[in-house]
């Protein structure tokens, strides 16, 4: 028989690690060397600008481009480029006397990529090369465009080109209808003509190349109401934003509509009719005295919504009343439609300020607008945007007073907020700007253009997550 024993004690068997199996293993190894992408989104995007304002500007010096013949100055071409890839639409020399058709062509091909908005068309190039753009290129692209639809971007971009494309040519059409054998031109002309203005003003870039005999700008035609309403509605298509047109076109009714789009449609008809009736009242015995009342609401309806944005104008805004050269700077830098066509804050910018303000006035702790509430980091980065635009004319007009001491001061602060709001309106006095004044012009519009978010991507750190917030104390306000 065979009897369990219980284990002793010298059965136990203890077995511990050796020394060199409990030591930590430490490896050193190279830190890895990863090159800086700096041809990334945002920083692609200035790039793109900065490489087309070069070979444009250097286009336009060669003597081919001008009429007389010979080499255009260095800052001349490179203010024309620049306006034209901001479609600003401020000029040093008549467009259409100056330059000629191959310089009229370099013109037209740079505002029209600038109208469309440079990361469309780089879009739609990845589309057909058959690359895929990063999550970061997305984000960017979604602020540009004005979608928060992340995985219909390629297809927006493609129903956005053939979109414009369609409303060019129903645009030049219209307007060669109304022009075709103005001032003897021929039908080839009048064609050039046409395909000019209509994207110039769907692109709201201000570039005319009229012939002289018609009058600087549109002044010969501010009694051509077909005209003038033909100018009008591409601007305002221009202006308004792709996805607002979208969402217009597939809801058709206002309270179906998102909360942008209500915010721009209501902000847009509120700001077009106070520049209207600022222009009717202020300049009723100026510049609009000698035609009757009927044409003077008509040019009063079609400057407010130009002036605005666009910068089209059929009278001498140099010969304007105080009162409006005062009111039209708030109007121009405040611009269009987030992914329009137009510079400036943006419209809903705007807006969510507005209801903001509105929403603190009622005693609500969130902004609300149309009964949903906005997001409060939004509220933060509308503020933001609006500090940064003011911000930086603040250093620009103190700088032109000095460049620039003999212009009067509202015409300059007229022309500035124009050129920062890629708007192109002007009271004439951008061809007498020093070669100071000029550079300085020449980074408004590219700095107005980008938009201060943009720039403020493109050139701050990458943000990183918060994982803690601070404790929360009230502070004196009023």
């Amino acid at each position: 028989m065979v009897l369990n024993r219980r284990p002793q004690a010298r059965d136990t068997v203890i077995r511990q690690p050796r020394l060199r199996d409990v030591r930590p293993t430490v490896a050193e190894t190279a830190p890895t060397r990863r090159p800086r992408r700096v041809f990334s989104s945002p920083y692609i995007l200035l790039f793109s600008f900065v490489m087309l304002i070069v070979t444009g500007g250097l286009l336009l010096t060669t003597p081919v481009a001008s009429t007389a013949g010979g080499f255009t100055s260095l800052d001349v071409a490179f203010f024309t480029a620049i306006s034209a890839i901001t479609v600003t639409g401020h000029t040093v020399v008549d467009t259409g006397a100056y330059w000629s058709h191959f310089g009229q062509a370099v013109i037209f091909f740079l505002m029209l990529v600038g109208g469309l908005g440079f990361m469309a068309v780089a879009t739609f190039l990845l589309i057909l090369i058959g690359q895929r753009s990063s999550l970061q290129e997305r984000l960017v692209m979604r602020d540009t465009m004005g979608t928060d639809r992340m995985g219909g971007l390629r297809r927006v971009t493609i129903s956005i080109l053939g979109v414009v494309l369609f409303i060019y040519v129903v645009g030049a059409a219209a307007i060669f209808w109304r022009i075709n054998g103005l001032a003897e031109m021929g039908v080839g002309e009048s064609i050039w003509q046409s395909t000019f203005l209509a994207v110039s003003a769907f692109n709201n870039a201000g570039f005319s190349i009229l012939p002289e005999s018609v009058g600087p700008g549109l002044t010969g035609l501010s009694a051509e109401w077909a005209f003038l309403g033909f100018m009008t509605v591409l601007i305002m298509l221009g202006g308004i934003g792709w996805t607002v047109l979208l969402d217009v076109f597939r809801h058709r009714r206002f309270a179906r509509l998102n909360l942008d789009t209500k915010l721009v449609l209501v902000t847009s008809v509120g700001l077009w009719v106070l520049g209207a009736g600022t222009f009717f009242l202020a300049e009723y015995s100026e510049t609009l005295a000698g035609i009757g009342t009927a044409d003077k609401a008509v040019s009063s309806v079609f400057h407010s919504i130009s002036g605005r944005t666009a910068g089209f104008a059929a009278v001498d805004f140099g010969l304007v009343d105080d009162f409006t050269k005062v009111t039209f700077p708030a109007l121009m830098f405040v611009g269009g439609a987030a992914g329009s066509v137009a510079g400036g804050i943006k419209v809903a910018t705007f807006a969510v300020i507005i209801a903001a303000v509105i929403s603190s006035l009622r005693g609500r702790s969130e902004a609300e607008a149309f009964g949903r509430e906005i997001a409060h980091f939004q509220v933060l980065r509308a503020l933001t945007v609006v500090a940064l635009g003011v911000g930086f004319l603040m250093v620009v007009l103190p700088t032109l007073t000095i460049t620039d001491p003999d212009i009067p001061f509202l015409d300059l602060f007229f022309d500035t907020v124009s050129a920062f709001g890629t708007n192109g309106t002007t009271t004439g006095i951008v061809p007498g700007l020093s070669l100071p004044g000029k550079c300085i012009f020449m980074i408004t519009m590219f700095v107005g253009r980008l938009g201060p978010l943009t720039l403020a991507l493109a050139l701050a750190p990458r943000e990183e997550a918060s994982v803690y917030r601070f404790a929360r104390e009230r502070v004196k306000i009023g």
